[in-house]
């Protein structure tokens, strides 16, 4: 029962309790409804949708009304669906902010219907938050049993035939990253407690794993030669178009601020000059007109997704605090913390950019920006 302060799962956008972010199921259920209705290509077993209605779910088909949700190379998102439908797991590597969560959110929406059956990983995570745990009170009082057993994310993808997504994974210790050894090879769990049929779950059709790996963790816990051989990878890169990630910048802020109380839309001024400014710093090299010289890459990840939440700041702060939609100086001062996170010489190498390259960069938004730049040291 849900009460009239706890948002319920699926809640249209005018439920007086909508949920913060639905899963791709629940955002895109129209679409994937309307897919399933027309799909007559064959389905790999075990799969919601055939690989080119799965595939025109994520990179849109503007003659059936499906949007563009992935802004990325669709042979990537071909190969990504053509290895799930093997017996080999999926490894999505790439920059922090490059849409690797999201891409495996959506193809098991696709495929499985069910995106939530996911792993986070972490130095914390645990082997059973992985495969299985158990009901302790029921385990006191009854023993192992079915009853007793509670399923983690693993265990249910296989008895449920669905796809799992595991975040992160190298982040994990290395002992709880080989207990997918066998899980990946020989497709079953064993729970050593049960006796009989309830001890061994074999993965039904459908079963396999999404994994993600930031390029910036390589080497905090590198997977095993005999894990990554359980996998294909594929490497998800930045967008490399300046048109392409101002348009998905703005949609994704939009709909942030709409949810957030934001009345007026972003200025698209304002965004191509924090755009502008991401891909610059994040080349490491000026853009054109520029002094020749270009910034000093920062250590910080400025990355789209980054770029989207900077852009949402900008328009809280200035709706909330001033009534109108964020301007240039708004960007340097939200600037200032995504800089600064995860070195303080970030912050410098941000100033010398605002004071040495964006002088020579055309328009009042851009001379806004350099007139801000005071804004660092408060």
């Amino acid at each position: 029962m849900t009460t009239r302060d706890e948002p319920r799962a699926g809640a249209p956008a005018d439920d007086p309790a909508p949920v913060q972010r639905p899963p791709a199921e629940v955002r895109y259920a129209g679409e994937l409804a309307a897919l399933r209705a027309d799909d007559r290509d064959p389905r790999p077993p075990g799969w919601e949708l055939s690989l080119r209605a799965a595939r025109r779910f994520v990179i849109g088909d503007a003659e059936t009304g499906i949007s563009r949700k992935f802004v990325g190379n669709p042979s990537l998102v071909d190969r990504a669906l053509v290895t799930l439908a093997t017996s080999r797991g999926l490894m999505l590597v790439g920059e922090p902010g490059t849409a690797k969560s999201l891409l495996s959110e959506l193809i098991a929406a696709a495929v499985s219907g069910d995106s939530t059956l996911t792993v986070q990983g972490g130095a914390a995570t645990t082997e059973d938050q992985i495969k299985y745990g158990w009901n302790y009170a029921l385990l006191v009082a009854e023993g192992p049993s079915a009853r007793s057993l509670v399923p983690a994310p693993m265990l249910r993808g296989m008895a449920e035939g669905r796809l799992v997504r595991f975040e992160e994974i190298t982040r994990c210790p290395l002992e709880v990253q080989d207990s997918l050894l066998s899980l990946l090879s020989e497709r079953v769990v064993a729970i050593p407690e049960l006796t009989g049929p309830d001890g061994m779950v074999f993965a039904r059709q459908g079963f396999n794993v999404i994994a993600t790996a930031n390029t910036r963790d390589r080497g905090v816990n590198e997977m095993s030669a005999a894990l990554k051989r359980r996998f294909n990878f594929e490497t998800v890169f930045p967008i490399p178009d300046l048109d392409t990630e101002l348009a998905l910048v703005e949609a994704e802020v939009t709909t942030l601020l709409r949810r957030s109380g934001v009345e007026p839309p972003p200025d698209r001024d304002v965004l191509e000059v924090l755009v502008g400014t991401f891909r610059e710093l994040r080349a490491g090299a000026g853009g054109k007109g520029g002094s020749g010289t270009g910034p000093d890459r920062p250590s910080a990840v400025m990355s789209t997704a980054e770029a989207v939440s900077v852009a949402h700041a900008v328009g809280v702060r200035g709706w909330f605090l001033r009534g109108e939609p964020g301007s240039a100086a708004d960007v340097v001062a939200c600037l200032a913390g995504t800089a600064a996170k995860d070195s303080p010489e970030d912050l410098a190498r941000l100033r010398r950019y605002l004071e040495q390259q964006v002088p020579h960069r055309r328009g009042p938004h851009w001379k806004a920006l350099h007139d801000a730049r005071h804004l660092l040291a408060d």
